[in-house]
């Protein structure tokens, strides 16, 4: 993701798509002060700050990342009250760390992207000490939003860009999410649905600001103007029936999965 398209995800994506979810996922973690965490897959930071509050001045966490513009923007976003954050670039599938070194491994909305979704859990496991908590979250559903987004896109600018902005909710089901757990090795593994009503601002510009943030960026670039406003209208149309008067609120789900090290 280019250095722009980061800053504009902090914006748009950590505030009003991820954001409402980091409290769930810090409370799925169990964490406590002096805790070790690492959040893996960070982003721009959204989980990890929580987290550090969370775990105060005597804790140790640790946000990574694959892409090095998202670690750029967290690192120069001000820091929360708490643990100091290490943030570091790096590849879920050979996480650059000790193994039993951590209290806690996060991870929102990252396992749907690892390559390797088997060696990410191994490796995950292999850093948390015993009685280690692990909380992830994976999208349940393409949901209401990115489904009217991606409709929209496939019209106007093609399936390969509407696919490519729909791979973040290219998700495992849960039959694939309790087999991956069943065979990594975590012990008390539990799978739950968390729910929450999601609201994002007037749609017209709030989509076009959305996608500048994403991998696809450069596609809608390329559109003329009259394209890019078409994808605004349309999936406002899609979504009138969510309408509050500034925007839309709409009910939206992801998997809540936890597990711990024996």
């Amino acid at each position: 993701m280019a250095a722009e398209a980061a800053r504009r995800y902090e914006l748009v994506v950590a505030r009003y798509i991820l954001g409402p979810w980091a409290p769930s996922l810090i409370e799925a973690g169990h964490l406590t002060k002096g805790d070790r965490v690492l959040d893996l897959a960070c982003g721009t930071g959204v989980v990890t700050r929580i987290a550090a509050s969370r775990v105060g001045s005597t804790g140790r966490v640790i946000g990574m990342d694959l892409n090095p513009a998202m670690i750029d923007v967290a690192r120069a976003l001000p820091a929360p009250a708490g643990a100091t954050i290490e943030w570091m670039e790096g590849n879920a599938l050979a996480i650059p760390l000790p193994d039993r070194t951590l209290d806690a491994v996060l991870s929102q909305q990252g396992l749907q992207f690892f390559p390797d979704r088997p060696l990410a859990l191994t490796q995950m496991r292999r850093l948390l000490d015993h009685g280690g908590r692990l909380a992830l979250s994976v999208w349940s559903s393409t949901g209401h939003y990115n489904r009217a987004v991606g409709k929209a896109l496939s019209r106007i600018s093609g399936d390969d860009t509407a696919a490519r902005f729909l791979a973040s909710r290219n998700a495992p089901g849960r039959d694939e999410l309790e087999r991956l757990m069943d065979a990594s090795g975590f012990s008390d593994v539990r799978l739950s649905i968390a729910r929450l009503e999601i609201h994002l601002p007037a749609l017209d510009r709030f989509v076009l600001e959305h996608l500048s943030a994403t991998p696809v960026a450069p596609a809608i670039a390329a559109l003329d103007a009259r394209s890019r406003d078409h994808l605004g209208s349309s999936v406002v149309r899609e979504l009138e029936h969510f309408a509050d008067g500034d925007g839309v609120t709409y009910p939206e789900e992801t998997f809540l999965v936890t597990a711990r090290v024996p």
